[in-house]
């Protein structure tokens, strides 16, 4: 237990990388956007129904899901998320948002804002057919003091369980 304490200790003072996706002065891989970009999020709390896509194209839902306790990563800093090497939104706490996109083979990142010391990144792709829906859920997962952020598809289901309990993210770049 004392040893826990002390490793969280250096962990929250930025002494020690906090995740085996710790990268120091790396950019970003392809399918996310610049390192220099951030977002200022703000969170819309009135019911938005679900969009659906529009002629030609698919619909894709990026949750972030913090479950009952929220992530101390996500208390100041936003989930970025990019596709084909932009970003196109973020999330902050319990959140989505959604972007339309065509159909095809894209390249999904989570990350959250590069810093000195540490980002995380995870990565995920999508074949996306026309007409369709889909719900991806980010999650920074702390097991044993080691942060890891994680993308995941969830079934429709519980995408539109999820975006009808959390509130909208509304971002805007950074100036």
């Amino acid at each position: 237990m004392k040893a826990e304490l002390i490793i969280t200790a250096f962990l929250f003072a930025g002494l020690v990388p906090a995740s085996a996706q710790a990268s120091f002065g790396a950019p970003y891989p392809a399918a996310c956007g610049p390192k220099d970009t951030g977002f200022d999020v703000s969170l819309d709390k009135s019911q938005h129904p679900l969009a659906q896509p529009e002629e030609g194209k698919a619909r894709i839902y990026f949750i972030h899901d913090e479950g009952a306790a929220p992530s101390l990563w996500t208390r100041e800093k936003p989930i970025l998320i990019g596709m084909d090497g932009a970003w196109v939104g973020a999330n902050s706490h319990n959140s989505y948002f959604s972007v339309s996109i065509n159909p095809g083979e894209h390249h999904i990142c989570s990350a959250t804002p590069y810093n000195r010391q540490v980002k995380l990144v995870a990565l995920t792709h999508l074949q996306a057919e026309a007409g369709r829906v889909y719900f991806f859920r980010t999650r920074v997962i702390v097991p044993g003091a080691v942060y890891n952020l994680e993308i995941s598809s969830v079934d429709n289901d519980e995408g539109e369980y999820l975006i009808a309990s959390y509130p909208l993210s509304i971002f805007h770049p950074k100036r």
